[in-house]
């Protein structure tokens, strides 16, 4: 029912697009929207078409358990990541922990800020397959950094004992949701935060991202201030409540209305649908893909995500065999080691399709891969 319904939606789904995780397709209802509010600035002007977007809010804040008030938008996950992060005033000293398995510029940005502001950046271990170990967080730590599934790895974090544990322990968590929110089960975290963005499987628009900060505390702020998230009732310029601290008042408008349509849409197919459909779907496509030309899948063949990371063959590489599969009309990705600098070897081969794939797509990858 999901993937017909989901098919029936985006009338110009492209044949052989496994590439969910990089930009996924909207359907033809956020096309629409997003279209429907550029000529309505076009004919009322852009500030007198400004939509409410508390609906939007709402939606995206339910599906991690936080209310409308929560949520900030942003231009990207990387940018919501900065203003969440650049704004924050962790003491001098703070112990930030994070796996290496996080995304090449979360770790850029937390380590510019540690030599900035004298914070001490800890690695914590995981296993084999890039799993942190919960029992590993606990005292010691003030803030750990985690993305819930590594844009690199379909691997997904146990985020509800890592939630668990750095509650217990007092510790601030940050979750990275840009592949899991509308992939895979996000609630019962209970983060701090949540970063994420629109374009991978919640299947908005590109050039939108967004906070969730439930655990909101008087020292996250904006890193920049703005008017319209401060108020100017002091020479530094007092934040307003909630989470509309973190947002600029000019923005591409229409591509967050276009999210706001996506986030309903996926509320309708239903949240557990959706994830039991793509956990499906990605224990199926590395069953196809496992061993085709010698290929290997990198994350356990069970794992209940729809991102598929494989392994080259000897002679063979990831740019390779992502040209060959443009010439069969197939799309996939190429993760570069600077995605995952401190886990990735060697590039690999990203395969992440979307929802109502058809099984034959994934074995005419397995038939390219065998070239």
């Amino acid at each position: 029912m999901i993937a017909g319904t989901w098919r029936a939606a985006r009338s110009v789904m492209p044949p052989g697009h496994l590439d969910a995780a990089g930009c996924n397709v909207p359907s033809d209802r956020v096309l629409d929207a997003v279209v429907a509010h550029l000529r309505l600035e076009r004919e009322r002007g852009g500030y007198a078409a400004v939509p409410d977007l508390t609906p939007a809010k709402a939606a995206l804040a339910a599906l991690v358990g936080a209310a409308p008030e929560d949520v900030a938008f942003l231009e990207s996950g990387t940018a919501a990541m900065a203003a969440l992060l650049g704004g924050w005033r962790l003491e001098p000293g703070s112990r930030v922990g994070y796996p290496r398995t996080e995304y090449g510029s979360t770790l850029m940005l937390l380590h510019r800020l540690a030599a900035q502001r004298g914070w001490k950046p800890v690695e914590l271990p995981v296993d084999d397959d890039g799993r942190l170990d919960p029992s590993e967080l606990g005292a010691g730590l003030d803030l750990v950094i985690v993305s819930h599934v590594a844009s690199h790895r379909g691997v997904v974090q146990p985020v509800g004992e890592i939630g668990a544990r750095c509650r217990a322990a007092g510790v601030l968590l940050v979750l990275d949701v840009c592949q899991s929110l509308g992939h895979v089960d996000v609630r019962g975290a209970g983060a701090t935060a949540y970063v994420g963005t629109s374009r991978k499987w919640l299947a908005g628009p590109r050039g939108v991202g967004f906070l969730i900060v439930p655990g909101l505390t008087p020292a996250m702020d904006a890193a920049t201030p703005s008017l319209r998230g401060h108020l100017w009732t002091s020479q530094a310029g007092d934040p307003v409540p909630g989470a509309v601290r973190y947002e600029s008042a000019e923005s591409a408008v229409a591509a967050r209305a276009g999210l706001g349509v996506a986030v309903l849409e996926h509320h309708a197919l239903g949240p557990p649908a959706v994830h039991a459909h793509l956990a499906d779907l990605g224990r199926t496509a590395r069953g196809v893909l496992d061993g085709a030309g010698g290929w290997r899948v990198a994350e356990p063949l069970d794992e209940p995500s729809a991102l598929v990371t494989l392994r080259p063959p000897p002679g063979d590489t990831a740019e390779a065999a992502a040209v060959r599969a443009a010439e069969s009309a197939l799309l996939v990705s190429v993760v570069p080691t600077a995605r995952a600098p401190l886990d990735l070897r060697e590039p690999v081969l990203r395969v992440s399709p979307p929802p109502g794939t058809p099984l034959e797509t994934l074995h005419a990858l397995a038939r390219v891969l065998a070239r």
